[in-house]
């Protein structure tokens, strides 16, 4: 029994017009993807000539993984590179051919090195485009074998066979695990595991600004309806802009966050697109936060208020998620499972300006969560801001954290780089790399020493608040900053890593803009004038891996690059997963997490004066309890399960900072 039925949902993109009101504006002026390609312009020669030269600069004097790639993967993007300048220096304008074959070749050679930091970003008109189709596709397992299915579809969506929960059989024909090997081989993902988590999500949304649109103006899916019935219908691409993003930092600018992003670009855009596809709330909400934060001023009584009101929150209900001003970011709600009541957040991105605001709201989440044990879900998470992403740590673990240090590769360019930027000129420290640069020129080094992005102090400035138990779930989508996350959380011993794929991303770099690069030797003034780094025609972008990161404790130097953080255990995704919320995956985690010892530390000052202080403390599942006044140690007690009340004479007349440690089984 088969059909084949094209706009399934009404006559022509009618039907985004019912759009949710926050994403009605781009949904309405969507267009099917061949009006799009009419808008398409012509580069000059000349300015793809220059947009291959600055990839031949980028790729031979920035980018950090230019050996490891050309060793693991067998490329050689440079000799690419050139034999595209060469039949460029051989054609004119009327030979120079087809602009679409231009960017296919220039796709292909960053693709080459399989890293989603090292892209070229396509110019006008496609840049600020995504084509999709009005459903996605998620793949779970049924007996071991892989499936694939609806699993969410754009609102104002119809169609009498086709429903949340059918499984797809074939793609334009193809049987859908080829299908997908196909559009995996398009990505850039570090490993097999990331690309073919890429290419589930190609079949049915691609980022323009990182890739061409679909070959085919439609597709003609293949699958088994909710009644078990064979059928088809074809479905045509549409294109879009993308509603903007509320908090991403600007890659382009030079600041201290845009030189500390570690982020998949395309895994940004994307996950930007399905909430405007299926979570256009969660956007209206993001709109509303920003223009509230806009018209209210810092210290006026509403914005007061509404701190107040997030402050004074009562502790998470099952399922009811708590209220945050970050709701692109978190969502986090109590879960009830066979194993007991748990905390669970998503975080969904680090791709914030503001990492203390991160990791402050962060904090106010999970104390409002139960305290015997938190899920902390990053699938799907790209990365951002590093800061954010090595300074959530030291909320979970008593350990002092280790920001794991990056290194350039050794270049005349880098070199001048980071002379430029010593002692903080224009915010951006790049000091310690800059002596390490020069000498390696006697040393031969490849690489420069290593340093942290993230300074000491800020991973380890508010200390642990959490005490329960920890697991902690990834995917082959979490990227970057995300690996950096999930390395440092393995290499402390903070919990329990449970992966729904074999590894993360295995992305271990800081990547940076060719419009920073530029700007870095533009300024401070004077500006360098022997700057090889020239503006993009039409808007046209490039981004590159900068400083590799490398792990600490007990892996200590081995490269996140291509390898990625193995995960403790593994979950296969299950169809009860994808249509009711994920249940199988947390009760696994539930599960682990009931075999974990839970502990608590926590401690009051009642009262003090010069010559006393008296601290009340609540203590769970520990046995000693060291106590530090300003560094100093002050007392060490042995104690059990109970709240104490000490009193303790300080060291000197003025104390700061008290510190408690607590200790099982010493």
């Amino acid at each position: 029994d088969f059909e084949l039925a094209a706009d399934p949902a009404g006559a022509g993109l009618d039907y985004l017009e019912n759009a949710h009101p926050a994403v009605r504006s781009q949904l309405s002026a969507a267009i099917q993807l061949p009006e799009f390609l009419d808008t398409v312009g012509k580069l000059t020669l000349k300015s793809r000539q220059l947009i291959v030269e600055q990839a031949l600069v980028i790729m031979r004097d920035n980018f950090v993984h230019l050996a490891l790639k050309e060793a693991m993967h067998g490329v050689d993007p440079l000799q690419k590179l050139r034999l595209i300048q060469h039949r460029l220096d051989q054609s004119t304008p009327e030979t120079m051919g087809n602009e679409f074959q231009f960017h296919r070749d220039m796709i292909d050679v960053f693709t080459s090195v399989r890293d989603l930091h090292t892209n070229y970003l396509l110019p006008a008109p496609f840049a600020d485009k995504i084509a999709f189709l009005p459903f996605d596709i998620e793949e779970c397992f049924v007996k071991g074998e892989p499936q694939y299915i609806a699993s969410h579809f754009i609102q104002g969506f119809t169609h009498e066979h086709f429903k949340r929960g059918v499984v797809i059989t074939t793609w334009n024909g193809v049987p859908i695990e080829r299908a997908i090997e196909v559009s995996a081989d398009q990505h850039a993902g570090s490993n097999a595991s990331a690309r073919h988590s890429q290419g589930i999500y190609g079949l049915t949304i691609r980022a323009l600004r990182r890739s061409l649109p679909p070959d085919a103006m439609w597709v003609i899916i293949g699958y088994i309806d909710l009644d078990g019935v064979e059928r088809e219908f074809k479905q045509d691409w549409i294109v879009t802009s993308l509603t903007p993003s509320a908090g991403e930092v600007d890659a382009n600018e030079v600041s201290l966050s845009a030189a500390s992003l570690g982020t998949d670009l395309e895994a940004d855009i994307i996950q930007q697109a399905r909430k405007m596809l299926f979570a256009p709330a969660v956007i209206e909400k993001e709109r509303k936060d920003k223009e509230n934060k806009k018209k209210k001023k810092k210290g006026s009584k509403n914005e007061k208020k509404s701190e107040q009101k997030l402050k004074n929150n009562q502790k998470a209900e099952p399922g009811e998620p708590l209220e945050t001003q970050l709701g692109g970011v978190f969502r986090a709600h109590s879960v009830t499972t066979p194993s007991g009541e748990f905390g669970y957040i998503r975080v969904f991105s680090f791709n914030v300006r503001d990492p203390d605001a991160f990791i402050d709201e962060f904090i106010r989440l999970i104390e409002l969560l139960p305290q015997q044990g938190l899920i902390i879900d990053m699938r799907g998470n790209g990365g951002g801001h590093i800061y954010a992403s090595e300074g959530l740590l030291q909320v979970l673990t008593p350990r002092e954290i280790t920001p794991e240090p990056t290194q350039f590769i050794n270049t005349a360019l880098n070199g001048r780089i980071c002379d430029r930027h010593r002692d903080n000129p224009v915010g951006i420290d790049l000091s310690p790399w800059a002596d390490s640069i020069r000498n390696s020129v006697e040393t031969g080094a490849i690489y420069s020493r290593g340093f942290p992005i993230t300074p000491h102090e800020f991973a380890n400035g508010r200390g642990q608040k959490y005490h329960g138990p920890v697991v902690l779930i990834t995917d082959a989508r979490c990227y970057s900053a995300t690996d950096i996350f999930a390395a440092g959380f393995q290499d402390h011993n903070i919990g329990h890593i449970l992966g729904v794929d074999g590894n993360t991303g295995a992305g271990g770099a800081n990547v940076w803009e060719h419009g920073l690069l530029r700007e870095l030797l533009r300024i401070p003034e004077p500006a360098d004038r022997q700057s090889p780094y020239k503006v993009l025609p039409h808007g046209a972008g490039m981004r590159v891996a900068i400083r590799r990161t490398l792990r600490v404790g007990d892996q200590a130097g081995t490269p996140v690059e291509d390898i990625g953080v193995v995960p403790d255990s593994r979950h296969a995704l299950t169809r009860r997963d994808l249509l009711e919320g994920n249940q199988d995956l947390i009760n696994a985690a539930g599960k682990l997490l009931k075999k974990m010892p839970v502990r608590e530390l926590g401690a009051t000052v009642t009262s003090h004066s010069k010559k006393a202080l008296c601290v009340e403390v609540v203590t769970k599942g520990l046995s000693r309890l060291d106590i530090y006044i300003d560094g100093r140690p002050l007392e060490s007690f042995t104690i059990a399960d109970d709240t104490h009340q000490f009193e303790l004479t300080p060291p000197q007349s003025n104390p700061k900072v008290m510190t408690l440690k607590g200790y099982d089984k010493e």
